[in-house]
């Protein structure tokens, strides 16, 4: 796995300042309650009731073959109750995968706790509305879908709706969707001719976000999507992506609980947790342009 470094990851390390110009000395008394690692994402609660998600890149952890290994990768299992939440955060820098999972989840509970203290102003927060619905695709648009993201593709296909899916794996296809696969190495070539480019939130983990949005046209409608996105837009904002689907954790104690039992969407969805889209205002959208 390659290193990473701060200068790599120019929207997470942004997000963190951001944090910490939005909280302040309030961020020097946030402490970790309890966290889940789960199969599909790992959450945490801080002290304050917040919390936050993030996908779990399991296939990203060559460490996850033997105990010994993966307890480099993974060193603070038992002592992340009361650790800082700032230094927690902090780990989502962090070259292994699990610890980055855990650094970006606490990093979207203190995003949480910063859009209750400083709600964007050029956005609007909807709740139960599905990012796919906020991007109003139009029939014949161009749609590039970046990563596999089962309910897209399901809507697309049912729509009848031209579209192209980059994926690094392309076992996660179906067979009648692979006319429409694109491997990831062609995001160069496909991205650029996209109207609305639908982004899952996991590129965040893999280091290619930042690429992906660099290569969308000024006029393309980006949205990114999944619990992996926290609800402080500045760095993807400014990035062209006008609109965010995440999740707000509403029962965050029954949440980890679900995820501790290797639950995903379908088990927290309209239970603990509600989709949410922030959505970028006519008028910001009109000025950036």
């Amino acid at each position: 796995m390659k290193e990473r470094t701060m200068e790599k990851d120019p929207i997470l390390k942004e997000t963190l300042a951001a944090i910490d110009r939005i909280l302040g000395s309030e961020l020097e008394g946030i402490r970790v309650e309890k966290a889940a690692i789960g199969l599909f994402f790992t959450g945490v609660k801080l002290d304050n009731g917040s919390a936050g998600t993030c996908a779990t890149p399991l296939r990203t952890i060559p460490e996850a073959v033997c105990c010994p290994s993966s307890a480099m990768a993974m060193p603070f299992p038992g002592k992340l109750r009361g650790r800082p939440a700032r230094d927690l955060a902090e780990e989502a820098l962090s070259p292994h995968g699990i610890r980055m999972a855990a650094g970006i989840a606490a990093m979207n509970a203190l995003a949480d706790l910063c859009w209750k203290r400083r709600p964007y102003p050029e956005t609007e927060l909807r709740l139960g509305v599905d990012a796919f619905d906020a991007a109003e695709i139009r029939p014949g648009e161009r749609v590039v879908v970046v990563g596999a993201f089962v309910p897209f593709l399901k809507e697309l296909k049912r729509r009848g709706q031209p579209y192209l899916v980059l994926e690094q794996d392309p076992r996660t296809l179906k067979a009648e969707e692979m006319p429409f696969f694109r491997p990831a190495e062609k995001a160069d070539e496909v991205v650029p001719e996209a109207d609305v480019l639908l982004v899952t939130g996991t590129t965040l983990i893999n280091d290619t976000l930042d690429h992906l949005l660099g290569l969308a046209k000024p006029l393309c409608r980006v949205a990114m999507v999944g619990p992996t996105v926290g609800l402080l837009p500045d760095a993807f904002l400014r990035r062209g992506a006008g609109i965010l689907g995440s999740v707000l954790i509403r029962k965050p104690d029954e949440f980890l609980e679900v995820l501790a039992e290797g639950g995903s969407g379908y088990h927290f969805l309209g239970r603990s947790a509600e989709k949410v889209v922030l959505v970028k205002k006519p008028t910001a959208r009109a000025e950036a342009a």
